[in-house]
C-alpha cells in the first residue's frame, strides 16, 4: 500500500512522537500538530488522508477540532480518529457525535492501529470511487437530460401543432417524466369539423413515447386531408403494430366532432369509461370501450365500427386516461371512478366540471407520490366555429399547378362501402395553387355532393330521420345496415378546371344511380314559400351553404345528377 499522509494532534510530546514513531515504521507519513488548532492549520495546508486527534489539548480540544476539519473536508471523508484514556461510554460516544470515526485507546497496540489506519484508507478510497461514479452518473444523467429534452421540444412541435388551444377544448397533460406515455391531438378537418385523440401507451416515460411520433404525424396528416375518425384509426393501428415490440400498444379514444350537423362519431379502444355529459337534461351517458387498444390487431381483424351521438349546444365529452381513476392518495387509496362520477354528478354548472375533477384529484393526491401519466381532456359541442382562413397563397403568373385538366372516377359497391374519396379528390384540387385558400370551402361542398349521393341516392336514406336523438341513432343503424347488404350501385364524380394561373373555374359533376328526387318542385317550393322546406327534406343545411360558396349549383336528369360551379379567387366579405 502507498504510503498514507496522516496528520497527529497531542499536546503530549513524548505521546506523539511514540505515535508518529510506529506509523513512520509502518511506512505512512507524519505531519504533527501540537494543539487543535494548528491541526486545523495544517489540514488546510498539508490536505492529509487519515486525522488523530487527542480529545483533551490546550487553544482548541479535538472535538472542536475535528467539527471544523469535517467542515473544510466537506463531501471528501477524511477519518478522525480520538487518541484517549477514557473509558466511559458516554465520553466515547461524545468523541463520535462531534465528528469522530473511531477512537483508540492508550497505550497504543500498533497491530491494531496498523489495522484501523488501513482499514479507514480502504474506506476512503471506496468512498472516492464512489464519488468520481456519482459525479460521471450526474454528468451522463445531465447529458441524457438535455438530449431528451431537444428530443421533447421536436416531440412537442410535431405532437401539438393542432387545435388544442380551440375554445371548446380544455385539457389537462401531466407526464410522470420528460415523455409522457400519454398523448393528446386536435386538428381541425378541411370542413370544419374537429378531430381529437387521446391515447395512452404501454408504461410511461421514453419508451411509452416512442410511437406517439407515427400517431401525431399520421392523425395531423390525415386530418389536415378531410379523412375521418375510421380511416385515421385504422392507418394508426396497421402503423402501431408494425412498429411496436410485443406487448407494447396504446389504448385510445377518438372523437370527431361535426359543428354543422350537431353530431360525433367516437372509436374506443381500450380507455377506462368516459362520460358524455348532456347540458339541457344533466344527464351523464357512459361510453364503454368496445374494441381492443391500437397496435394489437393486424389490418384483416382490426375493427373500426364508431359511436354516434347527436348532440346539442353545450353537450360534452369527458374524457381521460387511466392516470386520473388510478390517481393515489398517501394512504395508498385509489381515486375511482366512483369518486370522478360523484364530482361530475354534483359539479354546480356544466362549465365547472373540468375543473372541479382536476382540483378534486390535485386534492385527492395531495402530496403522494405519483406513479402514472395524467391526461385529463373536454371537448364540448358548439355552434360551427369560424374555421381560420388560410393564407392565400401568392399566385403567381407563372403556372406553377396544373390549370387545364379533367377527370372522371367511379365508385362501385364494394368501394362505396369502405372508401371515402374525398381526401383523394382534394389532394388533386390542392395542387392548383388558387385552390388552397378554399380548401375548408371546397370539402364543405364535396362533402355535400357525395353525401347526397351515396346516402340518400345510392342508399336511399331519409335525412328526417336526423332531425331527433332516437331518428339520429335509426339513421345511422340504417345506414350501416344498407352499407352491409349494398351489391349494386354507383357514384361517378367528374371534374374540370381551367384556369390562367390569375383566376379560375372549376365544374364538379356528381352522378348516383338512385332513383332521384323532383328537383324542380323543390325548387319551385324554395322560391315560393322563401323556407327551407327544401333543406328539411334534402341534406339539412347543405344545398343553402353550396349556394352561398357556388357560382351555380344545377340539379338535371330525375334528380341524381347535381353540377356546382366554382369561381377563384373568390371575394373577399
Amino acid at each position: 500500500m502507498a504510503a498514507i499522509r496522516i496528520l497527529i494532534a497531542d499536546d503530549n510530546q513524548v505521546d506523539r512522537k511514540i505515535l508518529g514513531r510506529i506509523l513512520q515504521k509502518q511506512g505512512n507519513e507524519v505531519i504533527e500538530a501540537v494543539n487543535g488548532e494548528e491541526a486545523v492549520r495544517l489540514f488546510h495546508e498539508c490536505k492529509p488522508e487519515i486525522v488523530l486527534l487527542d480529545v483533551m489539548m490546550p487553544v482548541m480540544d479535538g472535538k472542536q477540532a475535528a467539527l471544523q476539519i469535517k467542515q473544510v473536508a466537506g463531501e471528501e471523508m477524511v477519518p478522525v480518529i480520538f487518541l484517549t484514556s477514557l473509558t466511559d461510554a458516554y465520553g466515547l460516544a461524545d468523541c463520535l457525535e462531534s465528528g469522530g470515526d473511531d477512537f483508540l485507546n492508550k497505550p497504543y497496540n500498533p497491530v491494531v492501529l496498523e489495522a484501523k489506519v488501513h482499514s479507514f484508507y480502504r474506506m476512503r478510497e471506496m468512498h472516492q470511487t464512489l464519488q468520481r461514479q456519482r459525479d460521471e452518473i450526474a454528468i451522463h444523467n445531465e447529458h441524457l437530460m438535455h438530449e431528451q429534452e431537444a428530443a421533447k421540444a421536436v416531440f412537442d412541435n410535431v405532437a401539438h401543432q393542432g387545435c388544442l388551444s380551440a375554445d371548446n377544448i380544455r385539457y389537462l397533460v401531466s407526464p410522470l417524466a420528460v415523455f409522457n406515455g400519454d398523448v393528446l391531438l386536435a386538428a381541425r378537418q378541411p370542413s370544419g369539423a374537429m378531430n381529437l385523440l387521446l391515447g395512452d401507451f404501454t408504461g410511461h416515460g421514453l419508451p411509452a413515447a416512442i410511437g406517439a411520433m407515427p400517431l401525431a404525424e399520421i392523425f395531423y396528416g390525415m386530418t389536415a386531408k378531410g379523412f375521418g375518425v375510421r380511416d385515421i384509426i385504422r392507418e394508426v393501428n396497421s402503423k402501431l403494430k408494425t412498429i411496436l415490440p410485443v406487448g407494447f400498444f396504446c389504448c385510445a379514444v377518438m372523437v370527431e366532432m361535426n359543428f354543422e350537423r350537431k353530431s360525433a362519431s367516437v372509436w374506443m379502444g381500450g380507455v377506462p369509461d368516459c362520460y358524455l355529459f348532456r347540458k339541457g337534461s344533466g344527464e351523464l351517458e357512459v361510453m364503454t370501450s368496445n374494441h381492443l387498444p391500437l397496435g394489437v390487431l393486424g389490418d384483416g381483424k382490426f375493427v373500426d365500427s364508431l359511436q354516434e351521438f347527436n348532440l346539442e349546444i353545450g353537450d360534452r365529452f369527458l374524457l381521460w386516461s387511466d392516470g386520473i381513476l388510478e390517481a393515489r392518495n398517501p394512504a395508498g387509496d385509489m381515486f375511482g371512478n366512483e369518486r370522478l362520477h360523484d364530482v361530475i354528478t354534483q359539479a354546480a354548472d356544466a362549465d365547472r366540471i373540468f375543473h372541479d375533477i382536476k382540483h378534486a384529484v390535485d386534492a385527492f393526491q395531495g402530496r403522494a407520490e405519483r406513479d402514472d401519466d395524467i391526461t385529463l381532456a373536454e371537448i364540448a359541442m358548439v355552434e360551427p366555429p369560424q374555421v381560420e382562413a388560410l393564407a392565400r397563397s401568392q399566385i403567381q403568373a407563372a403556372k406553377s399547378g396544373p390549370m387545364d385538366w379533367s377527370f372522371s372516377y367511379e365508385l362501385g359497391p364494394q368501394s362505396l362501402g369502405n372508401f371515402n374519396p374525398l381526401p383523394l379528390v382534394m389532394h388533386l384540387l390542392m395542387e392548383v395553387p388558387g385552390l388552397k385558400s378554399m380548401s375548408g370551402q371546397l370539402y364543405t361542398v364535396l362533402a355535400e355532393m357525395f353525401s347526397n349521393a351515396f346516402e340518400h341516392g345510392v342508399l336511399g336514406l331519409d335525412s328526417k330521420l336526423k332531425s331527433t336523438p332516437d331518428g339520429f341513432m335509426e339513421y345511422y343503424q340504417q345506414r350501416q345496415q344498407r352499407i352491409d347488404a349494398l351489391d349494386d350501385g354507383f357514384v361517378r364524380i367528374r371534374m374540370n378546371h381551367e384556369g390562367n394561373g390569375l383566376e379560375g373555374r372549376l365544374t364538379v359533376h356528381f352522378e348516383d344511380s338512385g332513383a332521384g328526387f323532383d328537383h324542380v318542385a323543390m325548387l319551385n317550393r324554395r322560391k315560393a314559400e322563401l323556407a327551407d322546406v327544401g333543406d328539411q327534406q334534402y341534406s339539412g343545411r347543405g344545398i343553402p351553404l353550396m349556394n352561398q360558396i357556388c357560382e351555380s349549383v344545377e340539379y338535371m336528369g330525375k334528380g341524381n345528377q347535381v353540377r356546382a360551379v366554382i369561381h377563384w379567387p373568390q371575394e373577399q366579405e
